[in-house]
């Protein structure tokens, strides 16, 4: 890798309008159908170097393969801010064909970058660029420019170092004014936008009230607040976390499915974002760690497609042979996979964290009873009908209490459509200290297959352990704690006998002890996410269900919903998205995953 070139990048930016342009903006969004990495550094170092930057700088990158590790490295020696550099290799991991969102410069530069065939990216995208770097040594053909046009607004810039005539006549085919060096998107007809059934039109910056105060509330609240909006977060509980956030640990860990199915996809995206947030909000070794986890494959499957590329085993392989430590002791002899990325996390540190975010306000002891549209705001109402909060934006995130809130607004808003159908499921995880005779029964890393077992959680009183958890449906009669503890042993005797062995006086009667919470999922057992509205502008949104994934989930669906309120580009593909859609049709468990 060769020093940037600092005489032709700056006069590409030059050609785009920037930085002028992006001056005083809340956001800003530059796609660059090419990704360069000589050109991302210049773009943030030019961007960071502004004093009347964007608060917001969006960079969605195409790429048909990024440069691997060993590149960035090089560019570290050269660069003229490693730091940046260093930033960025952090997270250079598992670049598969899709859409990958690394949070940078405190989350206040996003890169999205988007790996495979350059028309297939510009059609999955769903927002409008500012700002176009165009590389002409693409395959560019009539349809691609139709599909990049359709990434534009009227008014933005295009920039490119060559411009061959053939391109140049196929831009101005497409609506393109092309002026020598500076080429605007400027067409002679009507935009017709009847079509783009999923885009939204940006929110102007205000006060949004989020109800609910677990990881999806939370999230939400921090993905507003670093975007510059007032957010507050209404929870009937005195402190946040009171629900299924509570659980004393839990794991950020890939789904996998042979056949690479949107759910196991979707929770890469989220754990990919997770594991930024966790490194920058958490402290390791205390809130969480990047400990990885070995899955047990019970069922006997590899659980991974036939042909899984080198870069997503940087994520999930076949676990190597291990040793033969005590704690393998009587292990089933089954497939077995290391997810090397994963982690255990504390939720309610995370929820807390999120919370304490410049432009948050947490307000405990604030039950929302019924929820008012009068003209352009939204009226939060108590039990006794007293409106204790009026805001522009409203976003539902209290779990399967949303559909009681739904029905409230239905009397004066009967278009609203019906959200598809929420159960909730109970559950109990059972914990207790380590002892000086377990350590050697104990795995040294988290194990899941069925329920699992974090074995080293520091807490105030000690090194804790955590197994389980159970599932049971809430409509049905409960089951006691004793039997919920039965349930977690016998499931650790199948995964881990050594280690049941060892814990297996924790689980008594009299000594067992735990956590038990109620998660909210979804007939599909994917969240719901998005605008509840069928409207340009919506302002009522959701983001809930995220069942017992809520850490590989929530902060994409917030990253989801916030791009969507801004109109900024969306941190996974549209046809992915849409497995997350608030209202799409209910499906079979199952069926479409």
């Amino acid at each position: 890798m060769t020093e940037p070139a600092h005489g032709t990048v700056p006069a590409l930016l030059h050609r785009g309008g920037l930085p002028q342009a992006w001056a005083s903006q809340p956001t800003w969004r530059i796609l660059d159908t090419h990704f360069d990495l000589s050109r991302f550094l210049a773009i943030w170092q030019a961007w960071q170097a502004d004093a009347q930057r964007p608060h917001l700088l969006h960079v969605v990158a195409l790429t048909r393969q990024p440069p691997d590790l060993s590149k960035l490295h090089a560019a570290q020696a050269a660069s003229g801010q490693p730091q940046l550099v260093q930033e960025l290799a952090d997270q250079w991991r598992g670049l598969l064909p899709g859409f990958h969102r690394l949070l940078l410069a405190q989350g206040q530069l996003e890169l999205t970058l988007c790996v495979g065939e350059l028309q297939l990216l510009l059609r999955e995208q769903q927002f409008q660029a500012d700002t176009v770097l165009l590389d002409d040594h693409d395959p560019w053909d009539r349809w691609s420019v139709k599909a990049l046009a359709r990434c534009c607004r009227r008014g933005t810039l295009l920039a490119s170092e060559t411009l061959s005539p053939a391109l140049a006549e196929l831009l101005g085919q497409s609506g393109f004014d092309v002026q020598g060096e500076r080429t605007q998107f400027a067409p002679r007809w009507e935009i017709k936008t009847q079509r783009e059934t999923w885009r939204t039109q940006a929110a102007t910056l205000s006060t949004c009230a989020v109800i609910g105060a677990g990881l999806a509330g939370a999230s939400v609240a921090a993905a507003l607040a670093r975007r510059g909006w007032q957010v507050q977060v209404f929870d009937a509980a005195p402190l946040p976390a009171a629900g299924a956030s509570g659980l004393p640990a839990g794991l950020v860990v890939p789904h996998v499915s042979s056949d690479d199915s949107p759910r196991s996809r979707l929770s890469r995206a989220g754990m990919r974002l997770m594991l930024q947030e966790a490194s920058r909000l958490l402290s390791e070794g205390q809130d969480w760690a990047p400990s990885g986890v070995l899955e047990q494959r019970l069922d006997g499957h590899a659980g991974l497609p036939e042909h899984w590329p080198a870069e997503a085993c940087e994520i999930s392989r076949p676990a190597p042979p291990l040793d033969e430590a005590p704690w393998r002791e009587g292990i089933a002899a089954v497939p077995a996979l290391w997810h090397a990325q994963a982690a255990w996390i504390k939720p309610a540190r995370l929820v807390q964290a999120w919370l304490a975010q410049p432009g948050v306000q947490f307000c405990g002891n604030a039950k929302v009873a019924t929820l008012r549209k009068s003209g352009v705001q939204w009226q939060l109402l108590d039990r006794d009908s007293k409106v204790f909060a009026r805001v522009e934006q409203v976003v539902l995130a209290n779990a399967s209490d949303a559909p009681r809130l739904l029905d409230s607004l239905r009397a004066d808003l009967p278009e609203l459509s019906p959200l598809p159908p929420l159960h909730d499921m109970r559950g109990v995880l059972s914990a207790g200290l380590r002892q000086a005779g377990d350590v050697a029964a104990l795995p040294p890393f988290p194990v899941n297959g069925l329920g699992g077992l974090i074995p080293a959680v520091p807490t105030e009183a000690g090194l804790a352990w955590y197994a389980g958890a159970t599932y049971e449906a809430a409509n049905q009669p409960p089951a006691t704690g004793a039997e919920h503890h039965h349930r977690n042993l016998a499931k650790l005797r199948t995964l881990l006998p050594s280690a049941a062995r060892a814990l297996a006086p924790a689980f008594e009667p009299g000594a067992a002890q735990g956590w038990g919470g109620t998660r909210c999922v979804s007939a599909d057992r994917l969240p719901l996410v998005g605008p509840l509205e069928d409207d340009p502008r919506p302002t009522l949104w959701i983001s809930a269900a995220m069942g017992s994934r809520g850490l590989s989930f929530s902060l994409l669906c917030a990253e989801l919903l916030a791009a969507r309120l801004g109109a900024e580009p969306w941190p996974v593909e549209a046809s992915l998205a849409r497995f997350l859609h608030a209202r799409r049709r209910p499906t079979v468990q199952g069926q479409d995953f």
